[in-house]
């Protein structure tokens, strides 16, 4: 077969999807601002689904700086004393987007403890799903050190989150979630993964791209991943390589560095041609707990 014909060019344009990436601070109103510009520009170049990165509100100079600006869960009841759901909903509103709000830090049971949160906002400002990150990130060579379970409370971990959106099924995963295959495949039949992140620059370097691009293959499916990508206000530098990839495992579009957006059409055409001419989710012959034999959150 020549490959070649599973890496044209596809004319089914439905939808457009835009990933911010953002080099966020410790001022959570600059990094608020700077994403509505991002979003608006995102949306002047067509996108009906705009992504935001993890921690796009706020990189504190501390793990534990999160909880000062932690919300309480409103849903769609936004209002002052919850700036930013309120923004990321009128946001989907205004530009009449779907809105993938990066995280959120939300209040738990545990006073010293935030969930890291994912909120999907439809044009209408009603939520579509939410998602609590199950995987909390730790590191340390010495020179870094990351443990994010000082701060962060971990989501429930008995399902994955797929987004039953109006073109088809989208898992939404969270950073350190792409070391995680098992909850991928749970998900059974999806058209494409929504991974939002604010990688290292020493964990992403090495593996990144790599994770990515397996995910978007072995699920034959496509994937937009969306970062911080830069030196942060608390020393901290993240990888960035916000990128599009396709079903066949081709990075389509992709931004190094900087704040900018990367854009890619989901088109169906594309992922029926490579699953028809490499059916290998058709050939599984092992089950791992698919998401067929229990509930799905947040799909409907």
């Amino acid at each position: 077969m020549d490959s070649n014909n599973l890496i044209s060019e596809d004319h089914d344009v439905a939808p457009r999807i835009a990933c911010v990436q953002m080099v966020s601070s410790t001022d959570v109103n600059v990094n608020i601002n700077t994403a509505g510009e991002l979003i608006a520009q995102a949306v002047a170049d067509g996108a009906q689904v705009v992504i935001l990165p993890e921690y796009f509100c706020i990189m504190g100079r501390n793990e534990t700086d999160k909880l000062a600006v932690a919300e309480d869960f409103v849903g769609e009841a936004t209002h002052a004393g919850t700036p930013l759901q309120h923004f990321l909903r009128q946001q989907a509103i205004q530009h009449q987007i779907y809105l993938i709000a990066g995280t959120v830090p939300l209040k738990s049971n545990d006073p010293n403890k935030v969930f890291n949160t994912t909120i999907i906002y439809a044009p209408t400002g009603q939520i579509e799903a939410r998602y609590d990150k199950i995987h909390l990130f730790g590191f340390s060579n010495g020179i870094e050190s990351y443990s994010e379970g000082e701060a962060i409370m971990a989501g429930d971990a008995t399902a994955p989150c797929v987004w039953n959106s109006p073109w088809g099924r989208i898992g939404i995963a969270i950073c350190y979630d792409i070391r995680f295959p098992e909850l991928f495949r749970m998900a059974g039949d999806v058209i494409a993964w929504v991974v939002v992140a604010a990688f290292t620059h020493t964990t992403g370097q090495a593996h990144w791209e790599i994770l990515l691009r397996a995910r978007a293959i072995e699920n034959q499916c496509y994937l937009a991943a969306c970062g911080q990508g830069g030196v942060h206000d608390n020393g901290r530098r993240t990888f960035g390589h916000t990128m599009w990839i396709d079903p066949w495992g081709v990075v389509q579009a992709v931004l190094p560095e900087g704040v900018g957006v990367v854009a890619g059409n989901l088109l169906n055409s594309r992922i029926t041609r490579v699953r028809t001419s490499l059916p290998a989710l058709k050939h599984r012959v092992m089950n791992c707990g698919s998401a067929l034999e229990s509930p799905i959150k947040n799909e409907k």
